[in-house]
C-alpha cells in the first residue's frame, strides 16, 4: 500500500551485505576498504560485482564513487550520489539507493561507508579553536574559542540537560554500555569481542566530558561496511532471503543551523531533536507502530545518543526512559533488544553502516545475538542536526 506522499513499501530490498575487518590500523586506503566490502556484499548476494551500476557514498568518506567503481572494474556507472552528514547518512543513503532503483536510474546500487577512522582522520578529536575563526559557515566560531570543540562535549551537555529534566542517571548510561558490550562479546568480528566489561570497570573508567566516561564513547575504527539494494522483484532470484525496505525517512531538528551539531545548543530545547520527526514520518510510511519493532540498531556514537532515541522513536515516554532501561528492555530477550552486534560502542564505529548490516542479519536470522522470530528491524542514523532511519522487514 503506497503512502500518500508517494512512498512505496517493500518495493526494494537489501540483497547483499559485506564488511571488512574492524581495526585500529587497516594499513590500506579507504578506497581499498570500500572495494573489499563491496566484493563481499556482491558475493553474499550471488552477483558479479560488475553488475553494480549505482553507488551511494557519504560526503564524509574519502573514497570517491569513481575510485571505487574503477577498483571494482565497473566501466559504466549509471548513477552515483552522496549523502551527509556523517552519522546521519547511512539510513538516508539506503533511501537514495531506493530512489535510484525506483526511478530507473540504476538496477543494483552499492551503499558503503569506508574510513580509516582510527589511524587516519579522527573526527572525535574535534577541531582546534584557531581553525574555527570565520566559522566556515558553521557557527563554529561561536563555540570553539570557549572550549566546545568536540562531539563528546556536545553530547555531555545534552546528557546534563536530561539529568535535570528527566532524571537520567549515570547508572542508565552504564547499562547501555554494558548491553552493547555483551552483544560484542558474542560477536567474533567485534573489536571488543574478547574484552568483557562489568559495572565496576565502567564506573572506574576515566571521565572524558562529564558525565560521559571512556565507555560512553564509540570506537573510532578503520574499516568498511556495504550493502546492495535492488528491486524486490529481482531480489527473489538472488542468493539470500531479501530484507525488504519497508520505509526510510529523514528529518531535520527544529531551528536547524549551519554546521554539524553545535548550533543545536542554541535551540529552545535540547530534548527535542530530529529523531522525533524522523520517527513520525518513518512509521507513517511503513504503516507500523513502535510496538511492531522486534529489534533495533540505535545510533550509539555515545551512550546518551542511544538513550535519547528511546522516547523519540516511541518506545517509552521521556520521563519513563530511565525505568525502561533499568527493566532490562534493551538486553537480548527484553522488550527492545538493541545493537545486537555490539554497536558503535563495542563492535566498530563505521558511522552506523554496520548497523544496517546487522539489521539485515537479524531479518535473515543469522546474527550472533539473534532475536527469535525477528521480522521488523529498525536502524537509526544519528539525532542532531538531522537524522534518518529505516525499517527492514522479512519477506
Amino acid at each position: 500500500m503506497a503512502d500518500p506522499d508517494g512512498w512505496q513499501p517493500d518495493a526494494c530490498a537489501v540483497v547483499g551485505i559485506g564488511t571488512t575487518e574492524y581495526s585500529k590500523a587497516s594499513g590500506v586506503s579507504p578506497t581499498a576498504l570500500a572495494a573489499r566490502a563491496a566484493i563481499a556484499a556482491a558475493q553474499d548476494a550471488g552477483i558479479d560485482v560488475r553488475d553494480i551500476d549505482g553507488i551511494v557514498r557519504s560526503d564524509y568518506d574519502e573514497a570517491s564513487a569513481a575510485a571505487v567503481a574503477d577498483t571494482l572494474g565497473i566501466d559504466d556507472l549509471a548513477y552515483w550520489s552522496q549523502v551527509g552528514a556523517g552519522g546521519a547518512a547511512p539510513a538516508a543513503m539506503v533511501g537514495q539507493a531506493v530512489a535510484a532503483v525506483r526511478s530507473g536510474l540504476a538496477r543494483t546500487v552499492l551503499v558503503f561507508r569506508a574510513l580509516n577512522g582510527r589511524s587516519g582522520r579522527r573526527l572525535g578529536k574535534g577541531v582546534p579553536a584557531a581553525a574555527a575563526v570565520g566559522g566556515s559557515s558553521s557557527y563554529l566560531e561561536l563555540f570553539a574559542p570557549y572550549g566546545m570543540t568536540s562531539p563528546g562535549q556536545f553530547f555531555a551537555m545534552v546528557a546534563r540537560r536530561h539529568m535535570t529534566e528527566y532524571g537520567l542517571t549515570p547508572e542508565t548510561l552504564a547499562e547501555i554500555a554494558l548491553v552493547c558490550r555483551r552483544r560484542a562479546n558474542a560477536n567474533p568480528a567485534a573489536q571488543m569481542h574478547e574484552r568483557e566489561l562489568d559495572r565496576d570497570s565502567y564506573f572506574d573508567s576515566r571521565m572524558i566530558a562529564d558525565p560521559l566516561r571512556v565507555f560512553d564513547f564509540c570506537l573510532e575504527t578503520d574499516g568498511a561496511a556495504a550493502v546492495l539494494v535492488t528491486s524486490a522483484e529481482r531480489a527473489r532470484d538472488l542468493r539470500q532471503p531479501p530484507a525488504l525496505i519497508r520505509s526510510v525517512a529523514q528529518a531535520t531538528a527544529p531551528r536547524l543551523g549551519p554546521g554539524q551539531m553545535y548550533p543545536v545548543l542554541m535551540s529552545d530545547s535540547l530534548t527535542e531533536l530530529s529523531s522525533t520527526r524522523v520517527a513520525k514520518r518513518l512509521y507513517a510510511r511503513a504503516g507500523l507502530v513502535p510496538a511492531d519493532v522486534d529489534v533495533a540498531q540505535l545510533y550509539d556514537c555515545f551512550t546518551i545518543t542511544t538513550y535519547l532515541q528511546l522516547a523519540d522513536y516511541g518506545f517509552c515516554a521521556p520521563e519513563d526512559a530511565v525505568d525502561f532501561v533499568a527493566s532490562g528492555a534493551l538486553d537480548l530477550g527484553g522488550a527492545l533488544p538493541i545493537n545486537t552486534a555490539g554497536g558503535q560502542l563495542s563492535e566498530a564505529y563505521i558511522h552506523g553502516m554496520n548497523h544496517v548490516v546487522e539489521a539485515v542479519r537479524q531479518i535473515r536470522g543469522t546474527s550472533t545475538s539473534q532475536v527469535a522470530g525477528a521480522r521488523v528491524s529498525l536502524v537509526t542514523s544519528a539525532p542532531p542536526p538531522g537524522g534518518s532511519a529505516l525499517l527492514l522487514v522479512a519477506s
